[in-house]
C-alpha cells in the first residue's frame, strides 16, 4: 500500500443518492461493524451480493421504518475494501432520515465526512488517486464529452499511461545501475548506458507531448467565450438567449454590466461557459473602469471571443488581445441592409440563435479533442509531470559526464515525481483537497 493512509477502524453511514425526495433513496454503511448495523435494523443479513427484501425496523422501539431492498458485501470484496452494507428504501425525506437516525443511534457508528467512503477504496488499494480523481469528475460531469473523459481517468487510463512510463524509468535506472555491477567487465557499462539513454531520450519526447497537450484540463473547466463589444450592444440579451434564462440584467441604460456574468452550456456535448462582460468605452466612474478592466482581462483568457456590434452599423472592433475573435451582428430584426460577412443574430427574434451555439459547440469540439484518450486533467498533475521532465533534461544533458549512481539518482527522483500522480508517494498534501470535493454519501 506504501504510504497511502489506514482507514479508520470507525464504522460510518451516510446517503449515497441526492438529498430531496424520490422513488429511492440508498443509505450505505462501511466498516467492522457494518454487518452488525445490517442485522439491527433488516433483522437478518442476505447472502453476499445477493438483494433481499426486509422490513426495517428501529432497534430502540421495534417501529417499521420502511420495506427495503438490503445488500451485504463482505471486505475485502467490496468498493471500500472493507465489509459494507446497503439499504435502498423509498426516497421520502421522513424515511430516509429515520432509517439514517437509527443505524447512527447505534453503539460504534457515525455520520460519514464528504469523500470518505472513497478515502477508504483508496487506502484499501481498490483505486488510485488518479482513478479517484477521475470519478470526481464524472460526479461533477456537466456535458457528455466530460462523462467520456471522467470515465477514462476514473477505469485506469491516465494511471496505466502514468504507471507504464514509471515502469520504463526503472527499466533504464536497472540498466544504468548495471553498469555498476558489471563495471570490470569490458563495455557492458557503456552499452547499458547507451541503451538508458535511447529509452530515456524516447520518455522525454512523450512527456513534453503530455505537456503540450492542455486538451484535458481545459475540457474539465469548459471552453470558455467572451461577450465583448460597446455598450449596449446587447451582449447581456445574446447571454439570457443562449443559456435559456434570465441571467443578466437587460436595460436601454449604457453601463449597465459592470461585473462579469458567467452562464455554463452543454453544446454539442461539450461545456462551453460564456462571459457577459461591460461594454468597452472611456468608463468616467471608478466602478465602471473596473469592469472595462475585467472585461479586457476576460478577452485575453478567452478560447473564443464574440465582438458584438449593431447589425445596422458595422465597426471594426478595437485591438483585442484574443485567441480567436468572430464579429457578431447583433440586433439583426431591426437592421434591414444586406447581408454581410458577420454572423447574425438577434435575442429578439431567435435568428441565428440556433447556428450560432452549433458553430460555438463545433468550435469547442475542435478545441478541446474527443476525450477518447487519457490526459493530464489537473494542475498538480501537470506541476508533476514538469518536475519529472525537469530531472531527465538534467539527466539526458549530462548523461556521459555523470557517474552512473548519480545518473541513477536523477532517474529514481523522475520515477517517484510519477509516482505522485497516482498517489504511490507524498499522497498527503493532496488527499483532503481531492477527497472533500465529494459528495458525502461517497
Amino acid at each position: 500500500m506504501n504510504d497511502r493512509l489506514s482507514p479508520s477502524r470507525d464504522t460510518i453511514a451516510a446517503v449515497s443518492t441526492a438529498p430531496g425526495r424520490a422513488a429511492i433513496a440508498v443509505i450505505r454503511v462501511s466498516g467492522p461493524a457494518a454487518g452488525e448495523a445490517l442485522d439491527a435494523l433488516a433483522g437478518r443479513r442476505p447472502e453476499p451480493r445477493r438483494a433481499a427484501l426486509r422490513a426495517l425496523r428501529d432497534p430502540r422501539d421495534e417501529r417499521l421504518i420502511d420495506r427495503a431492498l438490503a445488500l451485504w458485501f463482505p471486505g475485502p470484496a467490496s468498493a471500500t475494501g472493507e465489509d459494507l452494507a446497503e439499504l435502498h428504501l423509498h426516497g421520502g425525506r421522513a424515511v430516509v432520515a429515520a432509517a439514517l437516525d437509527a443505524l447512527l443511534a447505534l453503539p460504534g457508528l457515525r455520520a460519514a465526512e464528504p469523500g470518505e467512503f472513497t478515502r477508504r477504496a483508496f487506502a484499501a488499494g481498490r483505486l488510485d488517486l488518479a482513478e479517484a480523481e477521475g470519478l470526481a469528475d464524472l460526479l461533477e460531469a456537466e456535458t457528455e464529452a466530460q462523462r467520456r473523459q471522467a470515465i477514462l481517468q476514473s477505469e485506469g487510463a491516465l494511471s496505466a499511461l502514468v504507471e507504464g512510463w514509471r515502469e520504463r524509468l526503472v527499466g533504464a535506472m536497472a540498466l544504468v545501475e548495471a553498469g555498476i555491477d558489471f563495471s570490470d567487465e569490458d563495455g557492458v557499462p557503456e552499452e547499458t548506458r547507451a541503451a538508458a539513454r535511447q529509452d530515456v531520450e524516447a520518455l522525454a519526447q512523450e512527456i513534453a507531448a503530455a505537456l503540450a497537450d492542455t486538451r484535458a484540463e481545459r475540457l474539465r473547466e469548459g471552453f470558455r467565450v467572451a461577450l465583448m463589444g460597446r455598450p449596449n450592444a446587447g451582449k447581456s440579451s445574446l447571454l439570457n438567449a443562449l443559456a435559456r434564462r434570465e441571467i443578466a440584467i437587460v436595460t436601454e441604460a449604457p453601463g449597465t454590466t459592470r461585473d462579469v456574468l458567467e452562464a455554463r452550456l452543454d453544446l454539442g456535448g461539450y461545456p462551453v461557459v460564456v462571459a457577459d462582460t461591460a461594454g468597452l468605452r472611456d468608463a468616467q466612474d471608478l466602478a465602471e473602469r473596473e469592469g472595462v478592466r475585467r472585461a479586457e482581462a476576460q478577452g485575453q483568457a478567452a478560447d473564443l471571443v464574440l465582438w458584438l456590434e449593431d447589425a445596422a452599423a458595422p465597426q471594426e472592433p478595437p485591438a483585442i488581445e484574443a485567441r480567436e475573435l468572430w464579429r457578431i451582428a447583433g440586433k439583426a430584426d431591426l437592421a434591414s441592409g444586406p447581408a454581410d460577412d458577420r454572423r447574425r443574430v438577434s435575442a429578439k427574434t431567435g435568428e441565428g440563435l440556433d447556428e450560432l451555439a452549433e458553430a460555438l459547440g463545433r468550435a469547442a469540439s475542435t478545441a478541446l479533442g474527443t476525450a477518447e484518450a487519457p490526459g493530464l486533467t489537473r494542475a498538480r498533475h501537470r506541476d508533476a509531470l514538469r518536475a519529472v521532465a525537469a530531472e531527465l533534461d538534467a539527466a539526458l544533458g549530462r548523461w556521459s559526464a555523470l557517474p552512473e549512481e548519480l545518473l541513477a539518482e536523477r532517474l529514481r527522483t523522475a520515477a517517484a515525481e510519477l509516482g505522485r500522480i497516482t498517489g504511490r508517494i507524498g499522497v498527503e498534501e493532496v488527499l483532503g483537497r481531492v477527497f472533500s470535493s465529494f459528495c458525502i454519501g461517497k
